[in-house]
């Protein structure tokens, strides 16, 4: 877990782990809310490109942080999505609110290595 996170600027990327159940979204929703904290994040972009499962508790991670990083202005995306992936976030209605795509779209301007968050900070 040690390559979850990663800082470009403003950018927080999230690789998302293989499964996302709700043990992995509460350490997610955690760290990545110290992350926004520390680094004055504007745009989370949540990597699906490793994820086969996610349950109800993945979608609550994203809202919450759509929640949080809604009220500064900022944007959350979802990208790399699969199928399976894709129709979860489509029956949730979170397409509603946050840019889903097969693809990455966008690129991280500076440093492309970023910084990285480990989970033992």
């Amino acid at each position: 877990m040690d390559d979850m996170f990663r800082v470009s600027g403003t950018n927080l990327t999230v690789f998302v782990p293989k499964e996302l159940d709700h043990h992995i979204a509460e350490m997610l929703n955690q760290k990545t809310d110290w992350i926004m904290e520390q680094k004055n994040i504007r745009r989370i972009v949540f990597d699906f490109r490793e994820t086969d499962f996610m349950d109800s508790s993945g979608i609550g991670v994203i809202m919450g942080r759509y929640r949080n990083i809604n009220l500064i202005g900022g944007k959350v995306e979802a990208v790399h999505v699969n199928d399976r992936i894709d129709k979860l976030l489509h029956m949730s209605g979170i397409y509603k609110l946050i840019s889903i795509s097969r693809e990455k779209k966008w690129n991280i301007k500076g440093n492309q290595k970023g910084e990285q968050y480990g989970e033992h900070e």
